[in-house]
C-alpha cells in the first residue's frame, strides 16, 4: 500500500525528508559539483563579503597591503634586472610543503618575477579572507579555502610557457614529453587502468596468516606465529572502514602487523567488506556489533582465557573506543588495553575535514547516496585530494602530462589509490553524529538506546598522534586526556596521517615524544606538554612493543590457526578475499 506521506503534496517521508523528485534532484546536481554543496559555498562567501562590505577600516588594511606588497614586487623586478648585481632576496616564499616552485629555474627572471607574484596573490587573499568581527569562523576558513583552490588553478606552474621545468624538459626532450603526457592524458579520460606492479597478496598484505571468520561486513584475518611462543593476550586490530586495511600490513619491511607479529604477539586484524547499494542500511552500530564486537568474540574463543589488545587506526580507533566504552558499561572486562592511533574521541577540531562538514554539505551529500547507496570511492578521494591540491592535483598533473613522466609505483601509492565505499546510512550516522554534533565526547553517544561515557573505559590507553596530522591533528587527538581518567600514554610521532603510523625502525628522519598520564592527574595542555617533552630518536613501534609487552603475561605456547572445534576453521589464506573487492 502507497505511503501517504510519500503521495500527498507538501508531505515529507518518515525520515523527514523531502518528496523523492526533491531529492533526485539534488542527488543529479549533486553529481555535477562533485558531492559539493553549492549552498555552503554562496553561504560562506556571502558572509565573508558581507562582513568586509562592512568594515571600512579593514578594507583601508587591504588597500595599504596591497600598495606595500606592490612596492617590494617592483623593488625585487627592478633589483633583479641589473645587470651584474647580486640576486636579490625574495620578498615572498612559499608555504613550506608548497614544492611547486622547487627547481632553480623559479630563482632566475623572467620565472622568479611570475612566481613572486603569484605568492603575492596569494599573500593577499590570505590577508583578505582572514576572519572578521561577527563572521562565523567556519566560513572564514571555508572562504579563504576556496580562494586557494581557485588561485592553485593559475598558478604559473600549471603553465607549459610559464613553468621553467616545463620549458627545460621540453627543449631537452624536443617535445616528446609532451606526446608522453598526451598519451597518458588520454588514457586516464577512458579510464584505462593496468595491473599495479605491487600486487595484494605478494608485494603487499602478505604477512602470511589465515582468514579464521566472515561475515556480510567484515573478515579476521589470524596471522601465523614468528616464534614459538607468544604473549597470551592478542592483539586486535581495527583499522577505518574508509579504506583497505593493508595500510598497516604495506610491504615486508614496513608493516606494522608483521613488525608486530614479530615482537611476541597473536595479530587478528579486520579487514572489511567494500560495501555496494544493496548495503545501503547498513549504520554505524551495525559496524560495531557485527564488526568489532564479532571481531572480539572470535578473537576470544581462539584464544580463551585472555584478555584482548584493542587497537584502532583514524576512524577504526574511534570505533574501538565506542566499544570499550560500551564494554565497559556493560560490565565486560575483556580487554587488557586500548591503543589509539591517530584517532579522534573529540570532533571540535577536527581538522581540515571540517571544511566540508556543516548541515547543508551533509544534507546534499545525503541525497547522493540516497540516489546511489553509499558513498562513491571517487567522491571521497576527490575530497582528500582537494585538502592537497597544490601536491596531489596540480603538481601530479604537471607531473604526468606536461613533463611526461610516469608514476612509479610505491606501497604507499598503491593502497592510497585503492579506496573503497561507505554505505548511505553509515556515512551519514558518523558525519552527524560524531563531526558535526560531537555526541561521543560531548554525552550524548547512544548505543542501544543508552547514552555512553568515556569515562567509564578503565584499561589502560595508549593514544598515538602525529605532528603534521590534516586529518586528526594531534591536539584533537590530544583531548582523549579531557575525557578520560585512566592510565593514558600519549605519544607524538613525527610525519603526518599515514607516514606518521607506518614509521618502522630504520626509517630515517623518524623521532617522537612520549609520556604518561597516571589516574589523578592534573591535565597538562598540548602546548605546555610539547614545550616539556624532547623528541627520541627513532620509531615509535618499539616503544609501543614495549608498552605492550609490560601489559602482557609470559610468553606461552602459539594458539591453533582458528578454532575449528568452535565453528572457526580457518577458511582461506589472508588477506583474504574481501581486500580484493572493487
Amino acid at each position: 500500500m502507497t505511503d501517504p506521506q510519500m503521495t500527498a503534496p507538501g508531505k515529507t517521508t518518515r525520515d523527514g525528508d523531502a518528496r523523492p523528485l526533491d531529492r533526485a534532484l539534488r542527488a543529479r546536481t549533486a553529481r555535477l559539483t562533485g558531492g559539493l554543496s553549492p549552498h555552503a559555498t554562496a553561504a560562506a562567501l556571502t558572509d565573508w563579503g558581507l562582513h568586509l562590505a562592512r568594515a571600512p577600516e579593514r578594507q583601508m588594511a587591504l588597500a595599504w597591503h596591497g600598495w606595500e606588497t606592490a612596492m617590494r614586487l617592483g623593488h625585487f623586478t627592478l633589483a633583479s634586472l641589473i645587470p651584474g648585481n647580486q640576486p636579490p632576496e625574495p620578498p615572498f616564499r612559499p608555504r613550506p610543503e608548497d614544492h611547486r616552485f622547487a627547481h632553480p629555474g623559479w630563482a632566475k627572471p623572467p620565472y622568479s618575477q611570475m612566481q613572486q607574484g603569484f605568492l603575492a596573490t596569494q599573500d593577499w587573499w590570505e590577508a583578505a579572507t582572514a576572519g572578521l568581527s561577527g563572521m562565523q569562523a567556519q566560513n572564514a576558513a571555508r572562504s579563504r579555502f576556496m580562494i586557494r583552490q581557485a588561485l592553485d588553478m593559475f598558478s604559473p606552474s600549471n603553465i607549459p610557457a610559464t613553468n621553467p621545468e616545463i620549458v627545460e624538459t621540453t627543449l631537452a626532450n624536443g617535445g616528446a614529453n609532451l606526446v608522453r603526457g598526451a598519451q597518458s592524458l588520454m588514457r586516464d579520460l577512458r579510464d584505462e587502468t593496468s595491473e599495479p606492479a605491487l600486487q595484494k597478496g605478494r608485494d603487499l598484505a602478505c604477512t602470511p596468516g589465515q582468514v579464521v571468520f566472515r561475515n556480510a561486513i567484515c573478515e579476521l584475518i589470524q596471522y601465523a606465529p614468528q616464534g614459538a611462543e607468544v604473549h597470551p593476550e592478542p592483539v586486535l586490530i581495527v583499522p577505518a572502514w574508509i579504506m583497505k586495511y593493508y595500510i598497516l600490513d604495506l610491504s615486508r619491511h614496513n608493516s606494522l602487523i608483521n613488525w608486530l607479529a614479530g615482537q611476541g604477539h597473536t595479530v587478528f586484524a579486520i579487514s572489511w567488506c567494500n560495501p555496494t547499494a544493496e548495503q545501503r542500511d547498513l549504520g554505524l552500530d551495525d559496524y560495531r556489533r557485527s564488526g568489532v564486537m564479532a571481531a572480539l568474540d572470535a578473537v576470544t574463543r581462539i584464544c580463551p582465557d585472555s584478555r584482548v589488545h584493542l587497537a584502532g587506526y583514524c576512524l577504526g580507533g574511534t570505533m574501538a573506543t565506542i566499544a570499550a566504552a560500551t564494554m565497559a558499561r556493560e560490565g565486560d572486562d575483556r580487554l587488557a588495553s586500548l591503543t589509539l592511533l591517530a584517532a579522534q574521541t573529540d570532533f571540535v577540531e577536527a581538522g581540515e575535514l571540517m571544511l566540508f562538514l556543516d548541515e547543508s554539505q551533509i544534507a546534499f551529500l545525503e541525497d547522493m547516496m540516497w540516489e546511489q547507496g553509499y558513498l562513491d570511492t571517487t567522491q571521497m578521494a576527490g575530497a582528500f585530494r582537494a585538502l592537497r591540491s597544490e601536491d596531489l592535483i596540480w603538481s601530479r598533473a604537471v607531473s604526468r602530462y606536461l613533463l611526461g613522466q610516469e608514476e612509479i609505483a610505491t606501497d604507499m601509492g598503491v593502497w592510497n589509490a585503492d579506496a573503497t565505499r561507505m554505505p548511505a546510512r553509515m556515512h551519514s550516522d558518523y558525519l552527524r553524529g560524531l563531526f558535526l554534533e560531537n555526541r561521543l565526547s560531548g554525552g550524548r553517544f547512544a548505543v542501544e538506546g543508552r547514552v555512553i561515557a568515556l569515562r567509564d573505559i578503565r584499561v589502560p590507553l595508549f593514544v598515538l598522534g602525529t605532528e603534521k596530522d590534516h586529518i586528526a591533528p594531534w591536539r584533537s587527538v590530544y583531548k582523549a586526556k579531557l575525557f578520560t581518567d585512566t592510565e593514558l600514554d600519549f605519544v607524538l610521532a613525527s610525519s603526518g596521517h599515514n607516514g606518521g603510523i607506518v614509521s618502522e625502525p630504520g626509517h630515517p628522519h623518524r623521532h617522537f615524544r612520549a609520556s604518561r598520564r597516571m589516574p589523578g592527574d592534573l591535565y597538562c595542555d598540548p602546548d605546555t606538554w610539547l614545550a616539556s617533552q624532547e623528541p627520541r630518536p627513532g620509531s615509535w613501534w618499539p616503544h609501543w612493543g614495549d608498552w605492550l609487552a609490560e601489559r602482557s603475561g609470559p610468553k606461552g605456547p602459539t594458539p591453533a590457526m582458528g578454532a575449528p572445534d568452535d565453528g572457526l576453521p580457518p577458511l582461506e589464506p589472508a588477506p583474504g578475499r574481501y581486500v580484493f573487492q572493487g
